[in-house]
C-alpha cells in the first residue's frame, strides 16, 4: 500500500540544518533554525536547568504516570508565571503539554468541537496553519504585517477581524512575534480586547517567547490583559526557548472559563484531546521547570539567566540597525531595533535568500525570516554587507 503514498514537500526550516551541516565554508552563517545562541555559537544548558536536574536526579522516586494532564505541581507553579498573582485563578485550568506545539494542538482540536473556523495572522509561524489544517479548521488569514514598513498594520488586522463571525477562533502571538518580531501595543491590545468581546470571538494566544522581548513580565501583558476582560479565552505556552529545555518537550495549555465550573468541564474535553493526541506529556522537562519556580533562589538566578539572554537579543538588533545605517545611510532598517524577540524578516525575496545561502554561507529562510540570536557580534557587519549585496 504504501507505493500510493507521496513523499510530503521538505520543512523549509528543518532542512537548512542539513544544508548547513553540509557546508564546508568556514565562514558560514545559521540564521535559519529558531534556537537561542550565545556568542559563542552553542545553544547552552542553563546553570539553573542543571541546578534542577542534580536535584531531580536526587529525590525522584519513580517514573509512574502523572495523568493527561501532567504534573498538578507543575500546573499550578506555571499559572502565575502566564497569568500574574492577580489572575482569576479559579477560571483557569492548566494542562502539562509536550511543548508549545502539543499545547496548541489540544486546545485546536478541543476548539474544533465548538468552532469550523480559524483566524491565522499573515505571516505566521508555519505549523500554526498546519495544526489548525490537522484539527478540521477552517484557516482564514488576517493581514498583519506590512512589509513596506515593517511593521504592524493594525487597521488592516482590526478591519478583517470585525468581519470575523460570532464563535470564530481567533490566533494571536502574544510577544515576539514570528516571524516578523512586530507586535501589537498596549493601546492596541485594549482595542482588540474590546473588537473580541464585541464580536464574541474565542482567543488562543500563543506565548512561546516570553522573556525574550522586553521582559518576564512585560512579554505577559497582553495574555494577562486579555484574561481580566475576556469571559473565555485560549493560551499555549512554551518553556522550550526561556529555560533552553528545547529537546524536553515542555509547555502548558490553559482555559479561562466564565465561571469556575466551566473551565473545569473544558479542562475535562481538553485532556480527552491529550488522551487521544499522546496520552501522558513527558515528565523531565516539566519537573526542571517546576522545581525552579518554587524555590526562591533558583528562580530568581533563572530569571537573571533569562535576562542575560534577552539583552544579548537587544544589542545584536541595535547592533544590526546600526550597521544597516552606516551601510545603507537610511533609517529603513530601523525597524530592527522597534521589534523583539528572536525574528525579524530582513526583507529580501525567495531568489535572494537563495544568493545569501549559495554566494555567502548565510542561512536563511526563503521568505527573509533571520534569527537573529544566530548571529555573533562580529558577524553582524559581514551580514549587513551581504545582505545589502544580493539586493542591489
Amino acid at each position: 500500500m504504501f507505493e500510493k503514498l507521496q513523499a510530503p514537500p521538505p520543512d523549509k526550516i528543518l532542512s537548512l540544518i542539513s544544508a548547513y551541516a553540509e557546508d564546508t565554508r568556514p565562514n558560514k552563517i545559521d540564521l535559519g533554525v529558531g534556537v537561542y545562541r550565545d556568542e559563542t555559537g552553542a545553544t547552552p544548558v542553563l546553570e539553573t536547568v542543571r541546578e534542577a536536574e542534580r536535584r531531580l536526579l536526587a529525590t525522584q522516586k519513580t517514573k509512574s504516570y502523572f495523568g493527561m494532564g501532567g504534573d498538578p505541581a507543575f500546573c499550578r507553579a506555571i499559572v502565575p508565571l502566564i497569568f500574574g498573582t492577580d489572575a482569576p485563578s479559579d477560571r483557569i485550568r492548566a494542562l502539562q503539554t509536550p511543548g508549545g506545539s502539543g499545547a496548541l494542538s489540544i486546545l485546536m482540536g478541543f476548539a474544533a468541537k465548538l468552532t469550523k473556523r480559524i483566524h491565522i495572522p499573515d505571516p505566521s509561524w508555519g505549523n500554526h496553519a498546519a495544526i489548525a489544517k490537522h484539527s478540521r479548521l477552517e484557516i482564514l488569514r488576517y493581514p498583519y504585517f506590512d512589509a513596506a514598513t515593517s511593521r504592524v498594520n493594525f487597521p488592516a488586522m482590526k478591519a478583517a477581524l470585525e468581519k470575523a463571525e460570532a464563535g470564530d477562533l481567533v490566533l494571536l502571538h502574544g510577544c515576539c512575534h514570528n516571524p516578523t518580531g512586530a507586535d501589537l501595543s498596549r493601546e492596541e491590545w485594549s482595542e482588540l480586547a474590546d473588537l473580541l468581546i464585541e464580536k464574541k470571538l474565542l482567543a488562543l494566544v500563543d506565548l512561546a517567547y516570553q522573556g525574550f522581548g522586553d521582559g518576564l513580565d512585560e512579554d505577559a501583558w497582553a495574555v494577562r490583559h486579555l484574561a481580566s476582560r475576556l469571559p473565555e479565552m485560549l493560551v499555549a505556552s512554551s518553556c522550550s526557548k526561556n529555560f533552553g529545555i528545547y529537546r524536553d518537550r515542555t509547555g502548558a495549555a490553559f482555559v479561562l472559563g466564565k465561571t469556575s465550573q466551566e473551565a473545569a468541564v473544558a479542562e475535562a474535553q481538553v485532556m480527552m484531546e491529550a488522551r487521544t493526541g499522546y496520552s501522558m506529556p513527558p515528565d523531565h522537562g516539566a519537573a526542571v521547570v517546576r522545581i525552579i519556580l518554587e524555590d526562591e533562589a533558583l528562580y530568581a538566578a533563572w530569571r537573571a539567566e533569562l535576562e542575560t539572554m534577552r539583552s544579548r537579543i537587544a544589542d545584536l538588533r541595535r547592533g544590526l540597525a546600526e550597521s544597516f545605517r552606516r551601510r545603507t545611510n537610511s533609517a529603513a532598517y530601523d525597524f530592527l531595533m522597534e521589534s523583539r524577540g528572536m525574528f525579524s524578516l530582513i526583507g529580501v525575496t525567495e531568489e535572494q535568500a537563495k544568493r545569501l545561502r549559495s554566494e555567502f554561507g548565510i542561512y536563511l529562510v526563503d521568505d527573509g525570516r533571520i534569527n537573529i540570536a544566530g548571529l555573533k557580534e562580529d558577524q553582524i557587519d559581514t551580514f549587513v554587507e551581504a545582505v545589502v549585496t544580493v539586493k542591489g
